[in-house]
């Protein structure tokens, strides 16, 4: 068990960069061991494969944009990347989670910056 001191530092990934990453890490490994990768690797990297929807470039400019807006910070920012929402209801159940209360005008806003990358 692995216990941790303290954070050093803490930033907030897309799953599209996240992806990207173990990509970088998978080839690595690969060259150097002519193993198989850990069962938790290979479940992140099979799991990031399969939800992921947008490049590691186009997520991160949505992010940029998406924190320009006022109720937007890295954490909704990076949620609203990796689901890319279509409605109100779905952006809402984002915000909900940190209890957020986002009006009309301000969902669409971020509606509207999100369907320019769907």
């Amino acid at each position: 068990m692995t216990i941790f001191q303290e954070i050093v530092s803490e930033e907030y990934l897309t799953v599209s960069e996240v992806k990207e990453y173990l990509q970088k890490i998978e080839k690595e490994r690969a060259i150097d061991e002519d193993r198989e990768l850990p069962y938790e690797l290979s479940r992140t990297i099979e799991h990031v494969n399969r939800f992921t929807i947008l490049g590691g470039k186009d997520s991160r400019e949505l992010v940029n944009k998406l924190l320009e807006l006022e109720k937007v910070n890295d954490k909704i920012a990076c949620k609203i990347a990796d689901l890319l929402p279509q409605s109100r209801d779905e952006l809402r159940s984002i915000f909900v989670q940190d209890r957020q209360t986002v009006e009309g005008d301000e969902l669409d806003a971020i509606l509207s910056v999100v369907a320019e990358y769907i």
